[in-house]
C-alpha cells in the first residue's frame, strides 16, 4: 500500500500567516507533546510514524513548497508537481511516479488523502483498512466518509445506497454525491445516512494507469512531466469519481476538522497567546504575534489578532471566513518563508528616486545547512553577519565568515553560504526587478560546491 498526501496550493484564508509561499498546512500553531507548536504537516507525519505508516507515505506538492516541506519534515519523500494544477493532475502524476520510479506493481493499492486535515491517529488506522474494503467489495474505488456532527454547507456529501448495503458490513455502495448543499438540504441528506466527503480515495494502481491510457493522458512518468501543463485543471472528483459506477464508502467516526478559517483553527491552537506581548481581561480571544514588537490585547471578546511580516489582522472570529476576498488585491510578495536551509523575514522594502528597488531581509541558516550556489542577473546583495560562523563560496573561492563580517555579492557572481553553527545575517538587495525568480542555481549540496571551487583553484594554479 502507498499513501499519497496532497499538499495543495497556496491560500489566504488564514492571512496574514498563509500566503503564496506558506499554506495553512505549514503554519506552526498546533500543540504537540513536547509543548513546541507544530504544523498540520508535522502533526500528520508524526501520527503516521506512531502507527508505522510513514515509510510508504509520499507528499505530492508544488516546487514552491519543496523547501518548506524539507525544512519541517526531514527525509520526507516528495513528489514534485512542475506547476500548480488540481487534484486530478496531482494524483495522475503521483501514480506514474510510483509506478515507474518506485516500481509499484499494477495491483498495488494507492490511498490518497489531503495533508491539511485536523485528525487523530485513529483516522489513519481507519484509512489503513480501506485496501481490505476495496478487495472485499470488488469495487473500482473505495472512499472514506466522515459521520457528520451537524448539517453544514461547507462540505460535500457522499450518499450511500442503503438498499444495497450488506447488514453488518463496514462499507456500502455509493448512490450519489452532493456538493456543498444548503444546511436544510444537508440535514435531509444526513437523515438518509449521508457522510461528509473528506477527499480520501483508495484504488488499485491499474485503475488509474488504465484510466489515463484510455482517456489519452500519459501513463508514463516522463510523459506526465512533459505534458503536465496540458493536464486539465480539474478535481479528481469531477474528472474521475463522478464517472465511476463501482464505488463503495467506508464510514469514519472520530476527530476530523477542516481548519480553513481562523474561527475553526482557533479552537485547536497551542495557546491563547503566542509571541511578544500579553492579553488582559480577554475572553475567547487568540493572539499570534510573529513580529519582534509587542502586541497588547485588552478587554477583547471572541477576537482573532494575528501579526506577521505580511500584515496585521484584527477581526471577530465570526467574520474571518471571507478574509481571502478582503486581502485578494494586496501584494503577493511573501514576507516570511521557511526554506530547507532555514528561514527569512522581510524587514523593509522601498523604491528609490532612480526607480531602483531595495529589499532588506533577516536570514537564519540552520547549523550544517547551506544556501545553494547561485547568481542573480538583476540585483546585488550585501550581507552583514550578525551571529554565528560559517563558510562563504564566492566566485570559486571558499573563505570563513563570522559575526561582524560584511560581504558584497555583485550581479552575476556565483555565491553560497554554509552555517557551521546557526548563522543570522541581514541581507540588503538592490536592483530591479527584485523578484524571487531572479536566481540561477548551479549546485545544492555543499560538498559539490567545495569540489567545484577546488577544481577552479587547480585550474588557475
Amino acid at each position: 500500500m502507498k499513501l499519497v498526501l496532497l499538499s495543495g496550493g497556496s491560500g489566504k484564508r488564514l492571512w496574514p500567516l498563509s500566503n503564496d509561499a506558506r499554506s495553512k498546512q505549514f503554519l506552526k500553531v498546533l500543540p504537540s507533546d513536547d509543548d513546541m507548536p507544530v504544523s498540520m504537516l508535522q502533526r500528520v507525519v508524526g501520527q503516521l510514524r506512531s502507527i508505522g505508516m510513514e515509510h510508504d507515505t509520499y507528499v505530492c506538492a508544488s516546487q514552491a513548497q519543496l523547501d518548506m516541506i524539507q525544512s519541517q519534515v526531514s527525509g520526507a519523500s516528495v513528489i514534485v508537481e512542475p506547476l500548480r494544477r488540481d487534484t486530478f493532475p496531482a494524483i495522475a502524476l503521483s501514480c506514474t511516479y510510483l509506478a515507474h520510479l518506485r516500481d509499484a506493481r499494477r495491483d498495488e493499492i494507492v490511498i490518497v488523502a489531503p495533508v491539511d486535515q485536523y485528525v487523530d491517529a485513529h483516522f489513519f488506522k481507519t484509512i489503513a483498512r480501506l485496501p481490505e474494503t476495496l478487495l472485499q467489495s470488488g469495487a473500482d474505488l473505495a472512499l472514506l466518509g466522515v459521520e457528520p456532527t451537524q448539517p453544514s454547507s461547507q462540505y460535500g456529501y457522499i450518499v450511500p445506497d442503503s438498499t444495497l448495503a450488506v447488514p453488518g458490513s463496514p462499507y456500502a455502495p455509493v448512490a450519489s454525491f452532493k456538493e456543498k448543499p444548503s444546511e436544510q438540504v444537508a440535514a435531509a441528506l444526513i437523515a438518509d445516512g449521508a457522510l461528509w466527503n473528506c477527499g480520501v480515495f483508495c484504488f488499485r494502481m491499474s485503475f488509474m494507469l488504465d484510466y489515463l491510457r484510455t482517456h489519452g493522458y500519459p501513463d508514463q512518468y516522463a510523459g506526465m512531466i512533459s505534458h503536465f501543463k496540458d493536464m486539465p485543471k480539474k478535481s479528481f472528483d469531477h474528472a474521475v469519481v463522478e464517472g465511476v459506477k463501482s464505488i463503495v464508502v467506508q464510514s469514519y467516526s472520530g476527530t476530523w476538522k477542516d481548519l480553513g478559517t481562523w474561527g475553526s483553527l482557533s479552537d485547536e491552537l497551542a495557546g491563547p497567546f503566542t509571541g511578544a506581548g500579553t492579553a488582559l481581561d480577554c475572553d475567547g480571544t487568540h493572539v499570534i504575534n510573529e513580529l519582534n514588537i509587542p502586541v497588547i490585547a485588552k478587554g477583547l471578546h471572541n477576537i482573532m489578532v494575528v501579526a506577521s511580516p505580511d500584515g496585521i489582522l484584527v477581526a471577530d472570529k465570526e467574520h474571518c471566513a471571507d478574509i481571502k476576498e478582503v486581502v485578494s488585491t494586496l501584494s503577493d510578495r511573501p514576507m516570511y518563508e521557511e526554506r530547507r536551509w532555514g528561514l527569512y523575514r522581510v524587514l523593509d522594502f522601498q523604491k528609490l528616486d532612480d526607480a531602483a528597488e531595495v529589499l532588506t531581509k533577516s536570514l537564519e541558516i540552520k547549523a550544517g545547512c547551506n544556501i545553494s550556489y547561485q547568481r542573480h542577473e538583476h540585483r546585488e546583495e550585501v550581507w552583514t553577519i550578525i551571529q554565528g560562523r560559517g563558510e562563504l563560496a564566492l566566485d570559486g573561492k571558499v573563505t570563513s565568515v563570522t559575526a561582524g563580517d560584511v560581504v558584497r555579492v555583485c550581479k552575476g557572481q556565483w555565491h553560497a553560504l554554509r552555517a557551521m553553527e546557526k548563522l543570522v545575517l541581514i541581507e540588503v538587495q538592490r536592483g530591479m526587478p527584485l523578484i524571487e525568480e531572479d536566481v540561477e542555481r548551479r549546485f545544492i549540496n555543499w560538498d559539490d560546491i567545495v569540489h567545484h571551487c577546488s577544481a577552479l583553484v587547480r585550474l588557475v594554479v
